[in-house]
């Protein structure tokens, strides 16, 4: 069995610089983290890999060289294999553009059963790389999975929380899922492995390992969507304090929120 975890190195914080002119988030590889989410689909990877038979796990990320730090990661935790996917010409992607970049990236691996992602990314929010990779890979996928309850030569067996209600769904092989928060707790890096892996060569493939060379698929040329502004958010301690009754404070509100044309 062949399964594949998408990681990808986010921010560690708010404090990021944009680039003006292609409103995109400058990657230099400094501070930085592998996205939380991510780390509960390398997680549930590896506990289904104790219960498969002859499971290979191969952690793979699409960003620029510094990425090589989570995929690094990766392998401490348990992954088996690493491949960083990297292109200038892959820059600036919006979703549409990085889900057929990863869909080829995967594709050039040969035949691959399972692909796990996280939910989403916490720099992006958007949770549809990986229903969109799905899709350009011609395979099922399931969401929002929060729990593996059963895995066969064929098939898997999960549950899905969504906001209303849950499902317990069969997918068979090959087949996309994405994962919440909690499904599993994430272990933490092994020593050990680190050493293990101190001098492994993580793979990078770029667009010339694709079936598909047109560049008008990668990158902000294959992007639909341009972001029109980006900008961290504003920080201030202003504040009014208001002591009253229930119905003071009620209508002190209500004239304020009529100040500021809210209402």
């Amino acid at each position: 069995m062949k399964i594949m975890t998408c990681i990808k190195q986010v921010p560690a914080s708010n404090q990021v610089k944009v680039d003006q002119e292609t409103g995109v988030l400058i990657r230099d590889g400094n501070n930085t983290k592998m996205n939380p989410y991510d780390l509960y689909a390398i997680e549930t990877a590896l506990q289904i890999k104790e219960r498969a038979n002859q499971a290979v796990v191969t952690s793979i990320s699409m960003g620029p060289p510094s990425a090589k730090q989570v995929l690094t990661e990766a392998l401490w935790m348990g992954s088996d294999d690493a491949v960083l996917v990297s292109d200038r010409k892959f820059a600036g992607a919006d979703v549409v553009a990085t889900s057929y970049t990863l869909s080829q990236a995967i594709a050039s691996q040969g035949d691959v059963d399972l692909i796990i992602c996280g939910k989403q990314t916490t720099d992006g929010d958007t949770a549809q790389v990986g229903p969109e990779m799905a899709e350009y890979l011609n395979i099922p996928h399931i969401p929002y999975v929060n729990e593996v309850i059963e895995i066969n030569d064929q098939s898997i067996i999960v549950k899905s929380h969504y906001d209303q209600h849950e499902e317990i769904v069969e997918v068979t092989f090959p087949c996309l899922i994405t994962v919440d928060k909690g499904i599993y707790t994430p272990r933490l890096p092994s020593y050990l492995r680190g050493k293990q892996f101190e001098s492994y060569e993580i793979k990078t493939i770029s667009m010339k390992d694709f079936d598909d060379q047109n560049e008008s698929r990668y990158g902000l040329k294959g992007s639909p969507t341009q972001v029109e502004r980006i900008f961290p958010p504003s920080e201030h301690t202003e504040h009014e304090k208001w002591i009253g009754s229930f119905h003071e404070t009620s209508d002190q509100l209500y004239e304020k929120l009529k100040e500021l044309k809210f209402i």
